[in-house]
């Protein structure tokens, strides 16, 4: 049985040195094969933009692990898929999920040291500014919000591009 997978949308617009957008949603169905599918969108989408690779390695690994979370304990939505979505602005990407939710709340854990999972919560707190949990009409949405950096800018304590040429004054601002 073949899967079948639909690129929703992506969008990329430059113009300000300081301003780079992107955004992308991807349907995917609710399989381990999705994975992979909605960590090569990302990397596509954030190579476009010139984000540090580091940092598209650690947006990666949290929609990776926010993806496993949700096929692993949640259902699909209403269209029977799963939307995994991400959007940057400036230097601050936001990932998220979104499911037709499931028996119980994402909650990060405290696994044992020889247990098998329960650690993926614990590595996108580990990996993201700040992570939560929203209700939607038709079930929930984990989302993260990361660092996502570009060469020749700094990023300012809220998370935003700043040109490395900018005067101090202009950082404060």
């Amino acid at each position: 049985m073949s899967q079948r997978f639909f690129h929703v949308a992506s969008r990329h617009r430059g113009g300000l040195r300081r301003e780079v957008r992107a955004s992308g949603a991807v349907l995917l169905p609710s399989t381990p094969a999705s994975v992979s599918v909605a960590r090569q969108h990302l990397t596509d989408d954030l190579l476009a933009a010139g984000i540090y690779r580091g940092a598209i390695c650690d947006a990666v690994l949290v929609i990776s692990e926010l993806l496993s979370n949700a096929i692993r304990h949640a259902r699909p939505r209403d269209d029977s898929q799963l939307l995994v979505s991400w959007l940057l602005d400036g230097g601050v990407l936001e990932v998220a999920v979104s499911d037709g939710g499931g028996p119980t709340r994402p909650r990060q854990a405290h696994p044992s040291i020889s247990s098998l999972g329960g650690r993926g919560l614990g590595i996108v707190e580990h990996l993201a500014t700040t992570w939560g949990v929203r209700d939607e009409a038709d079930g929930l949405t984990v989302w993260a919000i990361l660092a996502a950096p570009r060469p020749g800018a700094e990023v300012s304590p809220l998370g935003t591009d700043i040109p490395a040429a900018a005067p101090v004054s202009a950082q404060q601002a």
